[in-house]
């Protein structure tokens, strides 16, 4: 229990930044439950909030529309690319994780409650007929990934590249237990290192924090782009510069398809000496309602759908493609100096409001309210926030068939749900056969398609030349490299 002395400096602290309503019920609590408000705001910085309150509504007012498109010398492209150009950021990026000096970041906070599931979303079984998760299909691209660049590494060194997963509070428990049932999916246990992302209290709208008991004040995650303050806050940031690592790859649990820690992606970011990179698709029509990495009053920045008009985005360059085309993924590369330098612009960050029904206890009354209609707001920050604030920025440009298929939706929905997720990733492995100059060969179609092959054989569709001539007769699943040969 606190002394006397600290909850009336606690409660001055509070009465200062005008938030002195949440001692409203101390003293008829009972003294464990006082207790646990006492710590809740202890650890709560309550002027950080009052700021982020105050910076999100005026930028909520203040929109500006000075847009412009990516400059060229920050953009490129693997689409109609120069072959010879790809190649050579894939050595440089191998280079760099045979030195050890990449960790990859996992935003998998989310629960898949959409998908009609309680358990975290990168626990969730897409229906693939080896029946992986999306946290197993990572984990192994990333070993297939440590065996390639292995070739690469001082003879004696092993490669290792770190895997931090940012859970959240609802999903930790189950996360970790997930991974330790699963040993880790083959990967070493101390290097998959979990975090969890931060919280913030719902407020009112007038900036009051709610109480969602009488004890404990309604809070909600902060949003993806709580993964800075996370990052310092659960001493990562500390653990990437103990391992001497110097570049970072995060991305989101729900793409199936993408490649983690892609040394393609990392050699091009440092090919162009960028501080923060981001990989972008090629937005399908004017009218898709994705964001897109633009210039926004000179700075970086992901313009929402909402905010380009008809006008804007139907421009088009002089080779056809959409002036403003470069749809976001949220696959991004940091240097670990940048990540480590967002704290001294933490506080111009604008936080996005989401107009929410906050359930809460009444401070006149003491009654717990449901509202039926919105009464306040969480407030968010989104992981692209810090373009802005990046001083050397690098887009590249990717196959969407090759590396972005999300899930989003409930199974069934035909867009961005487990079916969808699935066909991708058998179309794109029937593809890396073709490439390899094999053929499979299928009565079904792709939607039942029962063909795969592990991560822990090709990353990319590297390593399959044994299929060159090969035909592959489905049912099939390639599970390790001896199964290779079992084709004709």
């Amino acid at each position: 229990m606190p002394t006397q002395a600290e909850l009336e400096s606690l409660k001055q602290r509070y009465a200062a930044a005008g938030q002195e309503h949440l001692f409203t019920f101390y003293e008829e609590l009972e003294p464990e439950q006082q207790a646990a408000l006492f710590n809740q705001l202890e650890k709560l910085d309550i002027e950080r909030v009052n700021n982020i309150f105050k910076t999100s509504i005026n930028a909520s007012t203040n929109q500006q529309q000075n847009l412009e498109s990516l400059p060229d010398d920050v953009f490129d492209t693997v689409l109609e690319g120069d072959e010879g150009k790809i190649e050579g950021w894939r050595n440089k990026g191998l280079s760099a994780i045979a030195q050890n000096k990449v960790g990859v970041i996992l935003m998998a906070g989310g629960q898949g409650t959409r998908l009609g599931s309680s358990d975290p979303k990168g626990c969730y079984d897409i229906g693939l007929p080896s029946r992986k998760s999306l946290f197993q299909l990572q984990a192994e691209r990333i070993l297939r990934l440590q065996e390639i660049a292995q070739e690469y590494a001082k003879p004696g060194n092993e490669v290792i590249i770190p895997w931090y997963i940012m859970t959240s509070g609802p999903t930790r428990p189950a996360t970790e237990a997930f991974f330790k049932k699963h040993n880790y999916f083959g990967m070493k246990e101390g290097n998959v290192i979990f975090f969890e992302q931060g919280t913030l209290p719902a407020l009112t709208n007038d900036g009051k924090v709610f109480l969602e008991s009488k004890s404990k004040l309604a809070v909600a995650p902060d949003g993806n782009g709580g993964i800075y303050a996370a990052l310092r806050n659960e001493k990562v940031l500390d653990s990437l510069k103990s391992k001497n690592i110097c570049y970072v790859h995060a991305y989101c649990v729900d793409n199936c398809l993408v490649r983690v820690a892609d040394p393609v992606f990392i050699g091009y970011c440092i090919e162009k000496n960028a501080d923060c990179g981001a990989k972008a698709v090629r937005k399908s029509s004017p009218e898709e309602p994705v964001g897109v990495i633009a210039l926004r009053d000179g700075k970086f920045s992901v313009v929402e759908y909402s905010e380009i008009d008809a006008e804007i985005s139907n421009k088009r360059k002089p080779n056809g493609q959409l002036l403003f085309g470069a749809a976001n993924i949220a696959n991004h590369f940091y240097t670990v100096d940048f990540l480590s330098r967002i704290e001294s612009f933490e506080d111009k960050l604008e936080y996005h409001i989401a107009r929410k029904k906050i359930k809460h206890t009444d401070i006149s009354t003491g009654e717990f309210v449901s509202p039926s209609k919105p009464n306040g707001m969480k407030l968010e920050l989104f992981v692209f926030d810090v373009f802005p604030f990046a001083e050397r920025m690098a887009v590249l440009e990717v196959d969407r068939k090759e590396e972005f298929s999300p899930l989003k939706n409930a199974p069934g929905t035909g867009v961005d749900d487990p079916g969808t997720s699935r066909k991708d990733i058998i179309d794109q492995h029937v593809r890396f056969v073709e490439r390899a100059n094999g053929k499979v060969e299928s009565g079904e179609t792709s939607e039942t398609l029962n063909f795969e092959i592990s991560p822990l054989v090709s990353y990319a569709g590297d390593g399959l030349e044994e299929l060159n001539g090969k035909t592959i007769k489905t049912p099939a699943i390639i599970n390790t490299r001896a199964d290779l040969n079992k084709f004709q």
